[in-house]
């Protein structure tokens, strides 16, 4: 049996050559002829006598020592080598992997390819987590540590940032997402989060049902047509109305998607919401614009001349009715809504809007069905177009016409 006072009285002196001693089950101490102290292991496997180092005393205490030992016993039983064993989890301590080295795994390996929005995700992580606790090792973090970091965005920084409740109620959900995809992987282990839910942390966003009245489309159009606001927002906010697509379909729109020979603009899967390709025909009307967006900005590349970051292109749609004087607010999406209740207010079928909106067939349509429904869908669009010349702006019919 070994004992502190004693290993206190060997540690340093000089011996005449090296001793051994026992505390049982394994644990020994071997004493160099300088007089250093080394806690070992000693063990076998197949027959064969094995040993492996624990620690030098005083930076091991002896309880610390029975302790690893105990350790050694229980990965034994395991069937395991406890060498190897106590090395992979040193490796583990000694490296362990951090916040935001494990958000950033998660983005790299799911989000870049599954989410349309992983740059957005990337930048709120940089912006909310990362300065925060991105550097702390993952599994040694708390949930209060998380906690911290979504209560300052739901409450904002007065002077520096807005509250945003939503927003932290979503940060929360990506990162629940991305802890659980490292955990599959047993990349790291992180359970603090299992337990949060959205309104733990702010709230969650509530379904939207804007849809601008025939007044402020109206007022939109013509702001187009007027030349008010900028060339980007302009024909942006024209193509959303006319389509309906999303406004990630547009602005990362390239030339190479639309034929205008066939008449189609074909939506790529990079670029879809759905992970799938979307067709929608281009109505006689607007094969105009999309020429002259090419005569403009072909060399570019970009159906609207530049690529532009989604955080951009959101926060000035979003002040587009203050411009107009509208008194309710309005997104650039809720031109999306606006096209979908107008279509179907003109009677047609609600899967062609479905169609239209690049939205999935729902139950076994979904899997037999794989129609695009073209004809139907010109049909639509054409009709679309009509009613906002018609019905919009009935004094001069030529909103949508590019001049």
């Amino acid at each position: 049996m070994l004992y502190e006072t004693s290993l206190r009285a060997l540690n340093g002196k000089a011996q005449p050559k090296t001793l051994e001693k026992s505390d049982g089950k394994g644990l020994g101490v071997r004493i160099s002829t300088l007089g250093k102290v080394r806690f070992q292991y000693r063990y076998k496997i197949n027959g064969k006598n094995r040993r492996m180092d624990l620690g030098c005393y005083p930076d091991l205490s002896l309880r610390a020592a029975r302790d690893a030992a105990e350790d050694c016993r229980t990965w034994l039983a395991e069937g395991h080598d406890p060498k190897i064993k106590r090395s992979m989890g040193r490796e583990k301590t000694l490296a362990p992997v951090t916040v935001q080295q494990a958000l950033e795994y998660w983005l790299e390996n799911y989000a870049a390819e599954h989410r349309v929005n992983a740059d957005k995700t990337m930048a709120q992580f940089k912006r909310h987590i990362y300065p925060y606790i991105g550097h702390f090792p993952l599994e040694q973090t708390e949930t209060r540590h998380w906690i911290e970091c979504f209560d300052r965005i739901r409450r904002g920084i007065k002077g520096k940032q807005r509250a945003a409740p939503v927003a932290s109620g979503q940060i929360l959900q990506n990162c629940k997402q991305a802890l659980r995809f490292c955990r599959v992987r047993r990349y790291a282990i992180s359970r603090e989060l299992d337990d949060l839910i959205a309104s733990d942390v702010g709230k969650k966003q509530k379904p939207k049902d804007r849809v601008l009245t025939d007044v402020e489309l109206f007022d939109l159009l013509s702001s187009i047509q007027q030349r008010q606001g900028n060339f980007y927002q302009r024909y942006l906010c024209q193509l959303l109305i006319i389509f309906g697509a999303r406004t990630q379909e547009l602005r990362l729109s390239t030339f190479d998607e639309w034929d205008l020979e066939l008449g189609l603009w074909t939506v790529p899967k990079a670029h879809s919401k759905t992970d799938t390709i979307i067709i929608r025909p281009i109505p006689t009307k607007v094969k105009p614009i999309i020429e002259f967006l090419y005569k403009r900005h072909g060399k570019t590349g970009y159906l609207l001349g530049e690529l532009k970051s989604c955080e951009t292109v959101s926060g000035s749609g979003c002040s587009i009715h203050k411009r107009l004087k509208h008194k309710e607010p309005w997104s650039l999406h809720d031109l999306r809504r606006t096209f979908t209740t107008k279509l179907n207010d003109l009677g047609i079928a609600p899967y062609v809007v479905e169609q239209l909106l690049g939205h999935s067939l729902g139950g076994v349509m979904a899997v037999y069905n794989r129609s695009q429904y073209l004809p139907e869908k010109l049909v639509a669009l054409n009709m679309w177009c009509e009613w906002l010349d018609l019905h919009v702006n009935p004094a001069d019919n030529v909103v949508l016409l590019h001049k």
